[in-house]
């Protein structure tokens, strides 16, 4: 017994934001965004809408897609960096939204690789013969948490939520895996909020996040095909069965240089930064649903799901659709 995918969903803001609206708080332009990232505007989410809104509308939209009922789940993660608040969890708040009365319901917070470390987390319960439905949720609204007078990394990120439903059946995922280095977590972080009481006299502050890009695109590079080779050779199946690699979307030129490194043609990985930015934990799911929903999947298709960020994270999965 395996984990299939058997809805999708996604949501993302009503606000768009141009490579041109940004020229006019930063010193950027249109060209200078796309020619580095590919990237034309991104969605930017209300004060109104923040991760928790995104998240129960793509959830809703997954269940829909699965003509699965709320109380059919057993289990909801949400993956996400960028919770409306510290508890409760967004996943709880999706939970009680829905009315899935007999999930538990958490969050795990793995930055971008949020999405593919929470379907093989649910898919590892599904496995052990623990759950039988889930709704695994990649959502983040990273506009609060971006310095937006620092143009290295207000160009490149947006604000989205992508969702699936799972279910224990016969085909599905075929392998997975997933790995971590936190002696490298300080090139791409965000700082919490600051240690502030009636004791030490300081109000406590958010921090934004932080990117060294370079060391950031060098990590992507390697380790992306790196891990989709052991992914491959571990569950004896050639790169050439894969339909499509739906990869991480953080920037068109780490996507063409995993094109180059794996020997893979670019009409095989599908892209959808140019419209949303990098969304984080959602951007896997949202591409997923656009791909679901325009029909480019069929029963039997082999895919691979990989995913990178910070902590440094990294993981993938191997999908029988």
């Amino acid at each position: 017994m395996t984990t299939r995918i058997i809805g999708t969903g996604s949501a993302v803001p009503n606000q768009i934001v141009t490579n041109d609206d940004l020229s006019k708080i930063v010193e950027t332009s249109d060209e200078w965004i796309r020619t580095r990232t590919g990237i034309r505007e991104r969605r930017i989410a209300s004060a109104q809408s923040g991760t928790t809104a995104l998240a129960i509308e793509a959830a809703r939209k997954a269940l829909e897609n699965a003509h699965v009922a709320p109380e059919e789940l057993d289990i909801i993660i949400l993956g996400t960096s960028s919770a409306d608040c510290c508890f409760p969890s967004g996943a709880c708040e999706v939970q009680g939204a829905i009315g899935a009365v007999n999930a538990v319901a958490f969050d795990l917070s793995a930055a971008c690789s949020g999405f593919v470390f929470a379907l093989n987390t649910v898919h590892s319960f599904i496995k052990a013969g623990i759950y039988k439905t889930g709704l695994v949720i990649g959502a983040d609204t990273l506009s609060k948490l971006i310095d937006w007078t620092d143009r290295s990394t207000c160009v490149l990120f947006g604000d989205a939520a992508g969702a699936a439903v799972v279910r224990a059946e016969e085909q599905g995922i075929i392998h997975l895996e997933m790995g971590a280095d936190g002696s490298r977590g300080n090139v791409l972080e965000c700082g919490g909020r600051t240690t502030g009481n009636f004791l030490t006299g300081q109000k406590p502050e958010l921090g934004y996040m932080s990117m060294e890009g370079q060391e950031v695109f060098k990590f992507a590079v390697k380790t992306v095909p790196e891990t989709i080779n052991r992914l491959l050779e571990e569950s004896q199946t050639s790169k050439d069965d894969i339909k499509y690699f739906i990869l991480h979307q953080a920037n068109y030129r780490i996507c063409e240089s995993i094109s180059k490194r794996m020997k893979i043609s670019m009409d095989r990985i599908p892209t959808n930064l140019e419209n949303y930015g990098n969304t984080s934990g959602a951007s896997i799911p949202l591409l997923l649903d656009e791909m679901n929903r325009a029909g480019m999947l069929s029963r039997g298709d082999k895919l691979v799901m990989a995913g990178f960020g910070g902590g440094l994270t990294w993981g993938a999965t191997l999908i029988e659709w």
